[in-house]
């Protein structure tokens, strides 16, 4: 049995989140998706403000399995460097990934300013071994990042095989900051789309398992949040003037995440919208889809590629007072 049995956590209503969150087919409106909404929510969370208090005690037990799922997914990499390791039957009962083929997740976040991408990360994220994770941030290019074509930058910190990889913004900038603010021409940032999506269809060939989110806040919240920066010294260094420039141009920003999600949201790729209003819906909404992607991974901890009683037998061999697990 998996030493987090998950018995603590209570599945999402009306589906999986996967399905309950997927940009469907077609034209995506982003109107007709109210950020205050709680898709999945079950009846358990209660109402009111115990919501809150029981969504971040589910984040904590989710982020435990997810630790576990992380760990499994760092062993069958490295059993797969090892010639003389095979790998295990998963806890699952199903076949594990292919030792050759080590399996890796990335973790994207878009959001408007103040969407709570880095709350996210530290929330769920952080519940994981950060010796596993692979968390990365993409401002504006540099000038060597300038010299080279918009993935460059993006290749060179994909997470290594058996790595859970987290891009706080991402080559998605490339079709939203690029095209509202005009610093490409329409013809370089229209390409892009089909660019994209080749990068993904080959980053999925390789084993990366993309889970691609939209954190969507409303204009109202963006606003009370930009002043909440503004008042607390603490988090002026949060700020930036530029945010309300960007502000400004809310509209033209939400129509370019419009044509992403429905250019850029592929069967292999697909994007998922969370209403972000709330912050510990956020959380516990990617918590669930880090869950239920990790659990059609079929994950395992790999057997080991050595003779474990001979060992053993090598350990009590010295002088005989070796127990095991405290026996």
């Amino acid at each position: 049995m998996s030493a987090v049995d998950g018995s603590d956590i209570v599945a999402p209503e009306g589906g999986k989140m996967r399905d309950l969150l997927r940009v469907s087919p077609g034209a995506v409106d982003l109107r007709t998706v109210d950020p205050r909404s709680t898709p999945g929510l079950p009846a358990a969370a209660g109402g009111g403000r115990a919501r809150k208090a029981w969504a971040r005690e589910q984040v904590e037990l989710l982020g435990a399995e997810l630790g576990e799922q992380q760990e499994m997914l760092f062993a069958t990499a490295k059993a797969a460097v090892e010639p003389d390791a095979p790998a295990s039957a998963p806890t699952s009962g199903d076949p594990a990934p292919a030792p050759d083929r080590p399996g890796r997740v990335l973790l994207v976040l878009q959001a408007m300013d103040c969407g709570g991408k880095d709350g996210t990360v530290k929330r769920v994220a952080g519940a994981m071994n950060p010796l596993g994770l692979h968390l990365r941030s993409f401002g504006p290019p540099t000038e060597e990042e300038l010299r080279h074509d918009f993935l460059w930058r993006i290749r060179r910190e994909l997470p290594p095989p058996g790595y859970v990889g987290v891009f706080n913004r991402s080559h998605y900038e490339d079709v939203l900051i690029a095209r509202v603010e005009e610093l490409v021409p329409e013809q370089t940032w229209r390409a892009r789309y089909d660019e994209i999506n080749a990068f993904e269809r080959e980053l999925t060939d390789a084993g990366v398992t993309l889970v691609k989110v939209m954190l969507h806040i409303s204009h109202q919240e963006q606003g009370e949040r930009l002043m909440e920066r503004l008042t607390d010294p603490r988090k002026h260094w949060k700020y930036n003037p530029s945010d309300l420039d960007s502000r400004a141009r809310w509209d033209d920003y939400q129509a370019a995440y419009a044509e992403a999600l429905q250019r850029c949201g592929t069967e292999a790729a697909p994007w998922f919208v969370v209403p972000a209003d709330r912050k510990w819906y956020r959380d516990w909404a990617v918590a669930h889809l880090l869950r239920e992607t990790f659990g059609g991974l079929h994950l395992g901890y790999p057997a080991a590629g050595f003779d474990v009683e001979r060992e053993r037998q090598r350990l009590r061999s010295g002088d005989g007072t070796v127990k095991v697990n405290g026996g």
